[in-house]
């Protein structure tokens, strides 16, 4: 058995929410458990961070609310409008010295991007995110009391369901640290502590098409749910309209900030189909419709009168050249791809879950802010917000103590079929990007239930009698979500953003 760790506050997940929420929680003398897995999707945000504009903030309360087709929680968007830029200020300018683009003045430039109605975002060239991450990783790095180590999220650890006295069975919930798989050893040891953040990030790359990181899994939303916790909105899943289109490989996306700055969407002959700084599920499905119309498997993105393309986008043509392509000659083949997940973990505006001792912050959560489509460039902006809020919350939550003993993992010694493991993934990313992804009907949803059902039948039985790797722990957790993300949509038969109904199939 894993030798167990102990803290005041356990966060799972080291992007910008996580590594946020950490840092805050160390500042109010907690100390902290860092559990990172993988490359965060932080580091992937080509596009950049809302700051302010003309009008701000009633003009991006009015923004996001219409992006969101006034689903939102409006009491999120007004937190996240009015605080946001002070913390954008106070965290990745002064703080972290994040190097966004400056002007000839040595102001900080403020560009537009699709759905804004003002230049109000802060860049970092086409990769902000990673210019983000590295000055968030090295304060983390600077911070004594915070630990980092390197597992992966089996479950969460609960009062009464894991407690080695029986008669505990009997007491309230509360959520008390994790069982984290430790990919190097191979086994699984509880870690403890007296509050929990999630920060684990989206499910994207549940889909077929996905530009998000391979941690992009949902392993924090599955574990929640598994526990007990309260998700909402998990129908809700926004396709990116331009990823790069090529035969092998992911699908790396092309920041919508190239619309912005002028890219045209052709079709196969040239024309253009669609207005390019429309929101993004117009555009999105768009292009899917044009490629059902005219058989392809791509559309084109010309982005050849954009003005300084070299300067301003050197991550965009650095990969674009990788696959042989010299955007201010050549068009560029794209397809939609899944991008952003909108709904999660709920959460209040103090970032608190429905389960005591359980908090969430970034894309594992859903806060309302987005509704049913989400204004681009606010996902590190929330990400800054509710991390900061689940910091300050999980820390007066450690102030309590817990009466609580973990039961020792039992491990099990079945061996796993490496070609049963791949078929189960390709059936999941199959299914619901055939029939729960850009494009939903009656028809397609009930083939998927019939499919995701018996799949996640199958997939718990041998996690039961398995070695656990971490592809079995993310199989697992991705089949749950998978099956979330389907009833949620089952549930909903109201159109609306990016939960896109085909009308003619709809009213059988």
């Amino acid at each position: 058995m894993e030798a167990r760790l102990e803290g005041d506050v356990l966060v799972i997940g080291g992007g910008l929410a996580g590594g946020v929420a950490a840092l805050r929680a160390a500042e109010l003398g907690c100390r902290v458990l860092l559990c990172t897995s993988g490359e965060p999707a932080t580091a992937w945000a080509q596009g950049g961070v809302v700051f302010r504009g003309p009008g701000d903030p009633e003009s991006l309360v009015a923004d996001i609310l219409k992006a969101g087709c006034d689903l939102n929680n409006e009491a999120a968007v007004r937190l996240v409008a009015e605080r946001g830029p002070t913390l954008v200020r106070e965290w990745l300018l002064e703080r972290f010295g994040v190097p966004f683009d400056q002007g000839p003045d040595g102001a900080h430039e403020l560009v537009l991007e699709a759905a804004h109605s003002s230049h109000r975002i802060l860049h970092a060239k086409d990769s902000s995110g990673a210019a983000v991450q590295r000055a968030l990783d090295a304060r983390i790095a600077a911070e004594p009391r915070i630990r980092r180590f390197h597992g992966h999220l089996v479950d969460l650890l609960v009062t009464n369901r894991h407690d080695v006295r029986p008669a505990r069975a009997y007491a309230a919930s509360h959520v008390a640290g994790a069982y984290i798989f430790d990919p190097k050893s191979g086994g699984v040891r509880p870690v403890l502590a007296k509050s929990v953040v999630l920060a684990t990030g989206g499910y994207s790359r549940l889909y077929l098409h996905a530009t998000g990181p391979a941690s992009s899994r949902g392993d924090g939303i599955a574990a929640a749910h598994r526990a007990g916790a309260r998700t909402q909105h998990l129908e809700y899943v926004q396709f990116h309209p331009t990823a790069l289109f090529t035969k092998e490989g992911p699908r790396r996306l092309l920041t919508e900030a190239l619309r912005g700055a002028g890219a045209r969407l052709l079709d196969d002959s040239g024309k253009e189909f669609v207005d390019a700084l429309a929101p993004r599920d117009v555009v999105a499905r768009a292009i899917h419709e044009e490629m059902l119309r005219s058989g392809t498997s791509h559309v084109w993105l010309d982005l050849r009168s954009i003005p300084k393309l070299r300067s301003h986008f050197p991550w965009v043509c650095g990969k674009l050249a990788e696959h042989g392509f010299d955007p201010e000659r050549d068009l560029v083949p794209v397809v939609p791809a899944a991008h952003y997940t909108l709904g999660g973990v709920w959460t209040d505006l103090e970032a608190r879950t429905s389960l005591p001792g359980l908090f969430a912050a970034g894309e594992v959560a859903c806060t309302g802010l987005h509704g049913a489509n989400r204004l681009a460039s606010t996902s590190l902006l929330e990400a800054l917000v509710f991390g900061e809020r689940a910091g300050e919350s999980a820390s007066r939550a450690a102030l309590e103590e817990l009466d609580f003993e973990a039961l020792p993992w039992r491990p099990e010694t079945g061996r796993l079929d490496p070609a049963l493991l791949q078929q189960d993934w390709q059936i999941l990313r199959q299914t619901l990007w055939n029939y729960v992804g850009l494009v939903r009907s009656p028809r397609r949803l009930a083939r998927a239930e019939r499919l995701l059902v018996e799949l996640r039948s199958e997939i718990e039985s041998f996690y039961n009698r398995t070695a656990l790797s971490e592809e079995l722990v993310s199989l697992r957790h991705a089949v749950i979500v998978a099956n979330l993300v389907l009833y949620a949509a089952l549930r909903n038969p109201r159109s609306l953003g990016v939960h896109y109904l085909r009308p003619d199939e709809a009213s059988e």
